[in-house]
């Protein structure tokens, strides 16, 4: 896949080298030229509507009723970038003329990919702030440290990094036609690659062969990875395979699908030259499949077996 997932392709660098160096962090805060994205828990703020761009606040506009702030990295042209939460702030608008906050789906649809990448990482990096404010080891509040890539325990010493959960999505493969399964709070029609969590001490591999068999019945053989995709919500990183049809009838097993079945290649490309749409809840009538929209990697896996 020459085109990056969307959620990837943030053109910047992360500075990992530097996050220890409190000094320089704090330094980098009181820039005048350093810059800010402003996040919500289910967002990020923009300005515009053809052409959307990423709100970026001055150090000095960020209010006082703002959370957690993260170093992001140095941009290209030297800018040092930061992630600010301002999900308490009521007031949104006043912070940049013509401000609107943005789902960050909307923004991986709307926004060029080096600037979905940007909200997906600042989303995620905030998103476990928000939820990790307390040692794991022994309750106490922990402190931000290392630029807000970890929060120290200043009890009991613990250090704790940014949570990533890793999943596995795969097509499996028959030849001419991909077994695809559905939740039944989607759409109808709407049918997606076969997904589960990376469980401890397994394999990628392990856990595509697993979770396949768990969900639809079906053995399969020859995982292939493909590419992978950060899914910030909250912390997923998706990691999307092909397999192949090894044996079983697919039948929907756990509890998590309603329905698991085979489609054909002409089925999948006829669903495919559909008008693309970005919100999943949204399915024309009498749809008979419906595609994953085109920001996720199911999608992206799907187009890249049509060729």
């Amino acid at each position: 896949m020459a085109e990056p997932n969307t959620f990837s392709g943030a053109q910047l660098d992360r500075a990992s080298a530097r996050r220890s160096d409190a000094a320089w962090v704090q330094a980098r805060l009181h820039d005048r030229s350093s810059r800010a994205l402003a996040i919500t828990r289910d967002g990020v703020l923009v300005t515009g509507y053809a052409e959307p761009q990423l709100v970026r606040l001055a150090l000095d506009q960020i209010p006082g009723g703002a959370g957690a702030t993260a170093l992001l990295g140095v941009e290209p042209d030297g800018t040092t970038l930061f992630a600010v939460d301002v999900d308490h702030i009521h007031a949104l608008r006043p912070l940049a003329p013509g401000a609107r906050p943005l789902s960050l789906r909307e923004a991986g649809a709307l926004l060029p990919h080096h600037l979905g990448g940007l909200a997906a990482y600042a989303s995620a990096l905030l998103n476990w702030h928000r939820v990790h404010g307390h040692c794991a080891r022994c309750g106490a509040v922990t402190d931000v440290a290392e630029g807000g890539h970890m929060r120290r325990c200043p009890v009991c010493g613990a250090e704790h990094h940014p949570r990533t959960d890793p999943v596995v999505i795969m097509l499996v493969l028959d030849g001419e036609r991909v077994l695809l399964g559905r939740q039944a709070a989607w759409p109808a029609g709407r049918y997606s690659a076969l997904a589960g969590f990376v469980e401890a001490g397994e394999s990628l591999e392990e856990a595509v062969a697993r979770e396949v068999l768990e969900e639809s019945g079906v053995h399969v053989r020859e995982p292939h990875y493909v590419s992978s995709q950060p899914w910030p919500f909250p912390s997923s990183l998706m990691l999307g395979f092909t397999a192949t049809y090894a044996g079983g009838e697919p039948a929907a097993l756990d509890g998590e699908l309603e329905d698991v079945r085979w489609f054909t290649r002409a089925e999948v490309a006829a669903a495919a030259a559909l008008p693309a749409s970005a919100d999943w809840d949204d399915a024309p009538a009498g749809t008979s499949l419906l595609l994953p929209p085109p920001l996720a990697i199911a999608r992206r896996l799907l187009d890249g077996w049509l060729g």
